[in-house]
């Protein structure tokens, strides 16, 4: 498989949730060094956020990384040096996109990492990992998030816009019944 169809597999890539995997941590703070040493002065903060974040938690086997950044402009010109560094994103879908960038890493036709650019310490940038936290210390949350998440992608499969759609509302939701 080449690379234009290795990226267009991993673009078109079906909704599939895996058993936690212990390795996904090592795996992001793998990717969160090769960063730092590729863009030493350029992140205020690197986190690990989603499901992969959350020991015990079924999740897509993709490592969502939150990287902090002084300005939403910092994280326009960040993109093209991102995607020389291995990543790739959709300038359209960016410009859709308030308040964040998102770049997708890719090896052998599948997702392997998701990088939100997002200004560090904002509302959003609070909002994600207040979610992580809250996941991490509510097993009951927890256990309940994720069989929403099997349901929303039985029914969502082919559909990831709808998935995290779905997902959104319940996050809402949770931080709202937390506050």
């Amino acid at each position: 498989m080449d690379e234009t169809e290795s990226l267009n597999r991993a673009i078109h890539e079906e909704v599939a949730l895996f058993p936690y995997d212990a390795a996904w941590p090592t795996l992001f703070k793998q990717e969160r060094d090769r960063l730092l040493d590729l863009f030493p002065d350029e992140f205020l903060a690197i986190e690990h956020i989603g499901s992969t974040a959350v020991p015990g938690l079924s999740a897509k086997p993709i490592i969502d990384i939150l990287a902090g950044v002084d300005s939403i402009s910092r994280a326009d010109d960040l993109l093209e040096p991102l995607c020389r560094a291995k990543y790739a994103t959709s300038l359209a879908y960016n410009a859709s996109l308030v308040g964040r960038r998102w770049l997708m890493r890719w090896a052998e036709g599948r997702r392997t990492h998701h990088l939100h650019l997002m200004v560090y310490g904002s509302e959003e940038w609070h909002r994600r990992l207040d979610f992580r936290n809250k996941l991490r210390a509510d097993t009951e949350l927890s256990q309940r998030y994720e069989k929403k998440k099997r349901l929303w992608a039985a029914e969502f499969t082919s559909d990831r816009e709808a998935y995290t759609a779905a997902k959104g509302d319940f996050i809402k939701q949770a931080l709202k019944n937390a506050s």
